[in-house]
């Protein structure tokens, strides 16, 4: 009977083997497979190098109101294989030039009972998987609404995951590091105040996720081309180690409207026994639609400066008067208002950063707190919360606008919305035209508070478009964006490369508002940084925050020389150089590696990774030629030891390194730091002390 249950068994096995679908990576590393069960079920397996990489998962998605909805009773009708190869230009970037290179297989599949028909395309890079839902026009399935999408990652282990909560409304949390099977209990105290939040399970969390397995593989988890969709979490069934979808609804509990022909965003899984890779990887670039912006030459990446580190740290106000607990905009006359003495965006003070920018060779200058309505900005859900053309009356627009120009400098436009997404909407064109008419091609948004319309949440659908509308609306323009709390990226600025950052995640203003844990930006550029830039907002010298507010005891958990790295390791093209003026004047020397780093670049190396641990990258300037270093690290001291074979063979330079003094620490003696220059080549060896909360930044001059 044994005997004859296990002939029946491998039976099964090869009957399933044969039905399978498979697909090789390029360099047959990884290997995809694509099964229907008997009841017509799709699923999916990934390995990598012959490991479980994701074990068998199931796909499809629950529609509103629809018994049958797209989830079984499926056969194969046709199934297509290609392959494609190309090199692509981005107009920023790490790299001059990005290779999209991988395999295709597009299974079309007919739900027997309805016929209707979907396809799944699958797209197999040596980093990874890409997969999506497609329908095409068809009479059986044309407008339907989304209850759940029921994508399955199936973990083949309890890995240890670096992890922020599943939430509708903000991605500003510091991350978690533990087992998989830990986030069930620890999720409570993951989630941290915010001006809004919704978070929906205990054992959400949001992607970009990162895992490391306990033989050794990273695994990321994320999406690419949100587009026209809600922003995709994962809930884990801690039983089972399967995450599934789980997409964020709209103000009546649904998912998703689509209107056939419809894709969704890719659901993507990059893989690797190098950590290092994971950080290289373009492949959620590459999963985006080429550049649809013909002429590129406006868009700039941009080094700056701006009064916003002395609000956010309480020094001065965004405010002009505290005279008006309610402002209506039109009818609330300034002119009769005491100031209160601390606004930030005043004409003085706002010179005095322009005259900074200009004297260190800074593009820009930032200035939020300028137009009226602050008073009375958030939290009681007001429509008409700003007009984004009145300046208070200590900001005189024209004379700074012109102040600016003598100077060099341009100066960038603050677009706080109070996630009132209708009144932004009303006002964005005048908005966009009085940013040109006055010289700003650069605009910071803004979308703290609850979303409006009510009930709707930060990503939602809706949502989505919007942030999607407003990106595009300003390419019109010639306008470049930079969003802060929207969606976390997902490539789309391959497509919208005037969309130069994002913040959506915990930046360093989290720094002034009780501080972050060490480590944190040891772990972003494995996480929020898969799918796009981030402005972190780097280069705080003075950690103590109570010497710039008494009543503020805050402390930036990070060295000087970590500051310093943070231009490298949180790549951006978009870098501020967040400090106060007098700050950097106390520390001009370690400010000059500010003032020296590229912020485009050539090539990018990752010379050392571990999430949570430490980050170490070299980069290329672009069209210069000089080489720049910079080293973050996690919670404990240690011993970088890095090869300098990145220089060009052949050449001398000058390593100039800014780096951790021995008895620095981020907590006790943050400003501890040494400067050294040292000669090297491109077969010298460093070995160099980080602090804990530390790092070191180095640039190197050839010697002619």
């Amino acid at each position: 009977m044994k005997k004859l249950f296990l002939i029946a068994l491998l039976s099964i096995l090869s009957l399933n083997l044969i039905n399978a679908q498979q697909l090789k990576s390029p360099n047959g590393e990884t290997i995809l497979s694509f099964l229907l069960t008997s009841d017509g079920i799709p699923t999916y397996q990934l390995s990598y190098k012959s490991k479980d990489v994701i074990k068998t998962s199931k796909l499809g998605l629950e529609l509103k109101n629809d018994k049958k909805s797209l989830l079984n009773d499926f056969v194969i009708t046709d199934t297509k294989n290609s392959s494609f190869d190309e090199n692509w230009t981005p107009v920023w970037g790490e790299v001059k030039t990005i290779r999209n290179h991988y395999n295709e297989m597009a299974v079309t599949l007919n739900q027997k009972e309805t016929n209707r028909q979907m396809i799944i395309r699958f797209r197999l890079y040596n980093e990874g998987l890409g997969f999506r839902y497609e329908f095409p026009t068809q009479k059986n399935l044309t407008y339907f609404v989304v209850k759940e999408e029921k994508t399955q990652f199936a973990m083949a282990g309890d890995h240890t995951a670096y992890w922020i909560a599943g939430d509708y409304d903000t991605q500003e949390y510091d991350y978690t590091t533990s087992k998989l099977s830990e986030i069930r209990a620890l999720n409570a105290k993951a989630i941290t105040a915010n001006l809004s939040q919704k978070s929906f399970s205990p054992t959400g969390v949001q992607t970009s996720l990162m895992m490391k397995t306990a033989n050794g593989l990273y695994i990321n988890l994320h999406e690419a081309a949100l587009i026209n969709y809600p922003c995709m979490h994962l809930n884990l069934d801690d039983k089972n180690m399967i995450f599934e979808s789980w997409l964020t609804p709209d103000v009546n509990g649904d998912k998703g409207y689509i209107q056939a022909p419809f894709t969704t965003p890719w659901r993507t899984v990059i893989v690797s026994d190098d950590a290092r890779e994971i950080l290289a990887s373009k492949m959620i670039y590459n999963l985006n639609e080429p550049n649809k912006i013909k002429d590129t030459s406006w868009i700039k990446p941009v080094k700056y400066v701006g009064v916003w580190w002395e609000m956010i740290t309480g020094k001065s106000s965004w405010a002009y008067t505290d005279d008006y607990p309610s402002v209506q905009l039109g009818i609330t006359d300034y002119s009769k208002a005491k100031p209160n003495g601390k606004h930030g965006a005043n004409t003085e003070n706002v010179k005095k950063y322009i005259d900074f920018a200009a004297a260190n060779g800074f593009d820009g200058v930032l200035v939020e707190g300028w137009n009226v309505g602050w008073e009375d900005w958030y939290g009681n859900s007001k429509d008409y919360v700003f007009d984004f053309v009145t300046p208070y009356p200590d900001f005189k627009l024209q004379e700074i606008r012109d102040y600016a120009k003598s100077k060099g400098v341009k100066m960038i436009m603050h677009h706080e919305t109070s996630s009132s997404v209708r009144n932004y909407e009303r006002h964005i064109d005048t908005a966009y035209k009085f940013m040109k008419a006055n010289g700003y091609d650069a605009v910071k948004s803004g979308y703290v508070g609850n979303i409006l319309p009510r009930g709707e949440n930060h990503y939602s659908q809706w949502i989505i478009n919007h942030y999607q509308y407003a990106v595009e609306k300003a390419a019109e323009y010639k306008i470049m964006v930079n969003a802060h709390e929207a969606i976390r990226p997902t490539g789309i600025a391959r497509t919208y490369p005037n969309l130069i950052g994002n913040e959506s995640a915990r930046g360093t203003e989290y720094q002034a508002f009780g501080g972050s844990k060490p480590n944190h930006v040891t772990i972003l550029p494995f996480t929020r940084l898969q799918g796009g830039p981030m402005d972190y907002t780097p280069g705080i010298f003075e950690m103590d925050i109570s010497k710039l507010n008494p009543s503020n005891t805050s402390h930036v958990n990070a060295t000087l020389a970590n500051q310093l790295a943070l231009y490298l390791t949180m790549y951006s093209p978009l870098q501020m150089a967040a400090d106060l003026p007098e700050n950097y004047n106390r520390f001009a020397d370690a400010f000059q590696f500010i003032k020296d780093v590229a912020v485009d670049w050539d090539d990018s190396k990752y010379i050392e990774a571990e999430p949570g641990e430490y980050v170490t990258v070299a980069r290329k300037g672009k069209g210069t030629g000089k080489w720049f270093l910079g080293s973050v690290n996690g919670d404990n001291s240690r011993t970088s030891n890095i090869p300098l074979d990145f220089l060009e063979s052949g050449k001398k330079y000058t390593a100039t390194i800014y780096a951790d003094a021995k008895d620095a620490h981020y907590k006790t003696n943050p400003q501890a730091y040494t400067i050294r220059k040292v000669a090297v080549t491109s077969k010298s060896k460093l070995a160099q002390f980080c602090a804990p909360g530390g790092g070191y930044a180095i640039s190197f001059l050839e010697n002619k």
